[in-house]
């Protein structure tokens, strides 16, 4: 894929059109076609029939409209016989004795092939079979056009080195298998659709659903160009729809009803889709039985400079919009209530024992736990909150964990562990004073075997407070805080946990523990386990140590989810962090990522059970499954040579 690391830069365009005038419509196709290119747009697809209009309706028997359609496409390849973009127009062609709503494909002036409409709508405001033939089963032909032959028919499909492309019109995708499922269980990485859909109440959205479930069906790009200003109003409206999708994503779409040509560009990632239908092994299955044979048609995909348009999410565990963040707060948290919720009644359990330290991942460990018993009708009382204040314990931190949990009615215990690490330093000959990470374990260990033996007295669980980025990073003390009897937090990265627990203040909780809630959530991430400063504050901050979790996952979720490239992570970094963070510092967290991710999977290999909340997730029986001992090697060589 070369440094564009898979990504096509597409268009939708949307041209005014005059009914019925071609040499005016393709001096309009030819401005776009050259505006597009300007933008390092590599391929571009016009809406349906744009060289005629979509509305000539009966002059489409004309022979003077249909010979002044092949002289104008003739004047529009010549006019464009430099240009290295892939260009896709709608116009009628003739064939046999009918006449086909027709996507003509071009590059540098030659026609790459015709892709005649297979599905005709002949209801209500529609009679496209009056003009028409359907292509449906029109397969392995050639067609006369502009003094060439050319390949004819549905089964075409346009490949080059970085992406293949078919293409399907309008009505095509209403169907219940549009000819792009087909195109792209056969290869077709992006499918382009020239349409000409006038606009009746909620219709659009309607066809934004629409678009979004066949590309996310078709695990595909989706280019959609419909017809706009300057077709007749006779009976219909047309506002133009120029839309950019991916894999169910819009990425890009024009305004409606403007009285003026648009562009819809954006980078569609052929690397991440391609990525997708390989782990997503159920795509392929079955192929040979129900495809049709293809014909692959070549072209050369435009080398241009990547500058990506699309926006690169910097927090993509987090939704950016407000409304979809606060549905997916309350999913999640009743996911992983839910799932605590069966292993409490499964184990018959009849305490469930937390380790209550005053930071963000075990306060949303006692939420969801207080939300587990609350939906059985178990008192909170069987809750066991347990703050074991330790060197590094702040007073910040102890008032807000003992307040939380008086505020939230759970039974409470506090058990200092300095004097059993006094002791056990003696034991083994280790000096108090060297705080190294003997010390810091020490007291990880001693808290986890604390919480295991309250659990035995009491009939209980553990429950495991760590999060996705303390695994990803082994950021967690072995058979220490790594261990428990059920994890509910083990795929909720830390940028998200925050919000989670901010969305509980603001929505479920009022007076003092809603202003406790904020305040944790507003007191520096650390494992306190280095004593405070001298002003009583948090010394040991994570972040400083292991980095900002903020590019760690972003790191994650793109390297899991999609299978990026240590060279496309720092890449898409720089646009997701511009201005946040500077490319040196970007690289030098992208390393410590990827050396530790690998370094550290024996801790990943024997995790405690825990529910699976998003589509990333670690867990060794499920999603993740990496030999402890594989080798970081590569990745690190990459990153030494950004």
């Amino acid at each position: 894929m070369g440094q564009n690391f898979g990504f096509v830069k597409v268009a939708a365009a949307v041209p005014g059109v005059e009914v019925a005038d071609c040499p005016h419509n393709v001096k309009e196709i030819e401005k776009q076609i050259a505006e597009a290119e300007g933008l390092g747009v590599q391929i571009v697809v016009f809406p349906e029939l744009s060289v005629t209009a979509y509305t000539c309706a009966d002059l489409f028997g004309h022979t003077l409209l249909l010979e002044q359609t092949q002289r104008a496409l003739a004047g529009l390849l010549e006019a464009t016989a430099r240009t290295s973009l892939l260009c896709v127009v709608g116009m009628p062609v003739a064939w046999g004795n009918s006449l086909y709503n027709c996507a003509v494909a071009f590059q540098q002036g030659r026609i790459l092939g015709v892709v005649p409409k297979s599905y005709l709508p002949n209801y209500k405001e529609f009679y496209e079979e009056r003009w028409f033939a359907s292509g449906l089963t029109v397969t392995g032909e050639t067609v006369e056009l502009c003094g060439s032959r050319v390949p004819f028919g549905v089964d075409l499909l346009f490949e080059s080195a970085g992406a293949v492309v078919g293409i399907e019109l309008c009505e095509d995708l209403w169907v219940p298998i549009p000819p792009s499922s087909h195109l792209a269980r056969q290869g077709a990485d992006i499918i382009l659709n020239l349409s000409a859909t006038n606009e009746l109440i909620g219709k659009h959205h309607y066809l934004l659903s629409l678009l979004q479930q066949q590309s996310a069906r078709c695990l595909a790009g989706y280019v959609y160009a419909s017809a706009g200003f300057g077709e007749s109003s006779t009976d219909l409206v047309f506002a133009g729809n120029g839309i950019v999708l991916e894999n169910g994503s819009i990425l890009a779409q024009t305004e409606r009803f403007v009285q003026s040509p648009r562009l819809a560009v954006s980078e569609i990632d052929v690397e991440r889709l391609r990525t997708e239908r390989r782990v997503k092994t159920s795509f392929a299955q079955g192929t040979e039985s129900m495809e049709r044979p293809v014909r692959r048609i070549p072209f050369a995909l435009a080398d241009v400079p990547l500058r990506l348009t699309r926006r690169v999410s910097p927090r993509p565990f987090v939704p950016s919009d407000s409304a979809t963040l606060h549905d997916r707060c309350e999913e999640i948290l009743s996911i992983q209530a839910a799932g605590l919720a069966k292993r409490l009644i499964h184990t018959r359990a009849q305490s469930a024992v937390i380790g209550i330290s005053g930071g963000l991942d075990s306060t949303l460990a006692l939420l969801v736990a207080v939300k587990a018993l609350d939906r059985l009708g178990e008192p909170r009382q069987k809750i066991i909150g347990v703050t074991m204040p330790g060197f590094g314990t702040t007073g910040r931190t102890y008032r807000n964990a003992v307040a939380l949990m008086q505020a939230l009615g759970i039974t409470i215990r506090e058990i200092s562990i300095r004097e059993a690490c006094e002791l056990h330093f003696r034991d083994i000959g280790h000096d108090a004073t060297v705080q190294d990470v003997t010390y810091e374990n020490s007291q990880a260990r001693e808290r986890t075997q604390i919480l295991m033996d309250i659990a035995n007295q009491t009939g209980g669980l553990v429950i495991g407070t760590g999060d996705l980025s303390e695994l990803a990073l082994g950021w967690a003390t072995y058979n220490g805080d790594h261990m428990s009897m059920y994890g509910v937090s083990t795929s909720i990265p830390k940028t998200l946990v925050k919000y989670l627990v901010h969305w509980v203040a603001e929505n479920e909780l009022t007076g003092e523990a809603r202003d406790t809630l904020l305040d944790i959530v507003n007191t520096p991430i650390s494992p306190e386990l280095i004593p405070a400063d001298e002003n009583g504050e948090i010394k040991q901050k994570t972040e400083d140590l292991v980095g900002p979790y903020d590019l760690h996952d972003f790191f994650l979720f793109n390297m899991l989810r999609y299978g990026f490239s240590p060279a496309k992570l720092y890449c898409l970094a720089r646009y997701a962090f511009d201005g946040e963070f500077d490319d040196a510092t970007i690289k030098k967290w992208l390393k410590v990522f990827c050396r530790r991710f690998f370094n550290q999977q024996f801790k990943r290999s024997c995790l405690p059970d825990g529910p699976k909340v998003g589509s990333v997730s670690l867990s060794p029986r499920g999603d993740w499954r990496m030999p402890s001992d594989a080798s970081s090697a590569m990745w690190l060589r990459e990153c030494d040579e950004l």
